[in-house]
């Protein structure tokens, strides 16, 4: 009976954890989820992606404890490097190896380093307690499949660099990468919630249809997380496996949306010279006052938050305290405490729940017939943000929240951890294609595309279509391509891969066209001059893209996962 070994890691940008699961592939089992706070008083299955670093940038700890010891340390604080939901530096910009991210006290370091440790603590801390849970038998990475879940709307890029930081974190070993998974987010949720059945989102193990037993059945995933909202559309096939309708999609107005908009709050009610001083001088009261709010803003009520010693004296300073809250609606001082009533938490949520109504509303404009809507993820634990959605879609669908949210990702994960090709088919992002010269036709080409050599005259720069955005593409199903030289005496052949938003263009110069990788070809054998051949196959149905060259003459082969990162 084959083992199948699996630690999923699921790296989010306000909490983070990990589930493991040591079975047989053959085996339905419950992935095991990590519990996490005991030295806060609490039990969580994640906990706050914090990272604490001393003035020598040494890793200190990791989670409640990095914000433990970060919170007691007072103005010490400000020689360490602490970092808070650092995940979204990966969003929506050009990620290289030398980025340098900024800590809670101003000062930098590079971005792969606070990434590689993280994981590299999460990975030794999931070692460590499977060894404690097998009688202390020893493991090390190369035991294990890991899956570590990202964001569907990520770019490629960001992939490829936390793939970069799991190499130095020695999750994998330089050459030895396939026992390293990507796991789209929203894609993990639903490989988890097609085993529950519809009366099984609240509580769990109940009876009735699962999803996998329901063919037909298609349902829309929101992820809602700290940093994004993921949004993913699956059909139930036959035998249980998963069609996506509809590209991935999503945005960063998530949990830290709302944080933001109560951090404006406090900005606005103490002027931005007195917070923008205590936010220098203390940012460790900073990171307590944000954390309390965190767990405040899963419930739909008032809520009291204690003012902290150094804001009231910095604030005081300048006039009394109730003057502050004078003109603020729904807001006011009370001894020590600021009061906010619940319609003034709401507001914090308008800009979230406005762009989750848009891109839901979008959706089931385009694709008919859907029978669910799943919210999953630590921001869907909100009280305010599920209402709205249930009396949003209610009309539409049925509306179903898992039961303990923020675990579902993580058993999702193990689960396609075991079984790769449960999305059996997704939808391309972009056109990708390969860059080619052809023989010069002047009714199609452009004349500053017409080159000259031996063989006559060519148009280079040509855009050959390989997958196009929107279509279709089975999981483990391969692209054809064949290339030739353009000159008959040229050893090696570089092949260069570009992507568009677009569905048809012609040179691979064109604007929206980006380079996304080269691979280069060896073929000494020059014989057959520019009648060589080189076939192209490309897998575009996994999380990453692999390209393989062969030279049919001299049986070179040259594979590369394409490159999206820049130096």
């Amino acid at each position: 009976m084959e083992e199948s070994y699996i630690i999923a890691i699921d790296f989010g940008t306000a909490y983070s954890g990990y589930a493991f699961s040591l079975t047989s592939r053959q085996e339905e089992v419950d992935p095991h989820v990590k519990v996490w706070g005991e030295e806060v008083g609490r039990e969580t299955p994640k906990t706050p992606t914090c990272i604490l670093f001393d003035e020598n940038e040494q890793f200190v700890s990791f989670g409640y404890k990095a914000m433990q010891t970060y919170l007691k340390k007072g103005s010490d604080s400000r020689r360490q490097f602490f970092f808070n939901c650092f995940k979204m530096l990966l969003y929506g910009r050009t990620i290289t190896s030398n980025r340098k991210i900024k800590a809670a006290n101003g000062k930098e370091m590079k971005a792969l380093k606070v990434f590689a440790e993280a994981l590299r603590f999460l990975k030794e801390d999931a070692l460590k307690t499977i060894e404690q849970n097998t009688g202390g038998n020893k493991f090390t990475e190369s035991d294990f499949t890991w899956v570590l879940t990202i964001p569907a709307i990520w770019d490629h890029s960001a992939k490829q660099f936390m793939r970069k930081a799991a190499t130095e974190a020695g999750i994998v070993r330089n050459g030895t990468g396939n026992n390293l998974v990507f796991a789209l987010e929203p894609e993990a949720a639903s490989v988890h919630c097609r085993k529950l059945p519809p009366e099984g989102f609240i509580a769990e193990k109940q009876g009735g249809n699962k999803l996998d037993q329901s063919p037909g059945t298609r349902y829309i995933v929101v992820d809602c997380g700290g940093g994004t909202i993921d949004i993913t559309v699956h059909e139930v096939l036959e035998g249980g496996d998963l069609k996506e309708l509809h590209k991935a999609s999503g945005n960063d107005i998530a949990g830290q949306r709302v944080d933001r908009k109560f951090k404006e709050f406090l900005r606005d009610t103490f002027s931005a010279e007195v917070w923008d001083e205590y936010e220098e001088k203390c940012p460790h009261e900073v990171a307590s006052i944000m954390y309390d709010f965190t767990l405040f803003k899963k419930h739909d009520e008032d809520i009291e938050i204690i003012c902290p010693l150094n804001l009231g004296m910095m604030a005081q300073k300048k006039q009394n305290m109730e003057e502050f809250f004078k003109h603020v609606q729904g807001a006011s001082w009370d001894e020590g405490s600021i009061n906010i009533s619940k319609q003034k938490l709401r507001t914090f949520f308008e800009d979230n729940l406005r762009s989750i109504t848009l891109s839901l509303r979008e959706i089931l404009n385009k694709i008919l017939n859907i029978n669910y809507i799943l919210l999953v993820g630590g921001f869907a634990e909100s009280q305010i943000l599920r209402r709205h959605i249930h009396d949003e879609f209610i009309d539409d669908c049925e509306i179903l929240f898992p039961f303990r949210p923020q675990e579902i990702i993580m058993k999702g994960a193990v689960e396609f951890g075991r079984n790769q090709g449960v999305v059996a088919s997704r939808k391309s992002a972009y056109t990708y294609g390969v860059r080619v010269s052809a023989p010069f036709n002047e009714s199609k080409h452009r004349v500053d595309k017409k080159y000259k050599n031996k063989e006559g005259y060519w148009c280079n720069d040509i855009f050959s279509k390989l997958v196009e955005i929107d279509e279709d593409v089975g999981w483990n199903e391969t692209r054809m391509e064949y290339a030739c030289p353009a000159d008959r005496h040229q050893k090696q052949i570089t092949l260069a891969f570009y992507r568009t938003n677009k569905k048809n263009v012609m040179y691979v110069d064109e604007p929206e066209v980006e380079k996304v990788g080269s691979v280069v070809v060896q073929s000494p054998d020059t014989k057959h001059g520019i009648k060589r051949v080189i076939d192209l196959e490309i897998k575009f149905g996994f999380t990453e893209i692999t390209a393989t060259a062969t030279d049919r003459e001299s049986g070179s082969v040259h594979t590369v996962k394409l490159n999206f990162m820049t130096k």
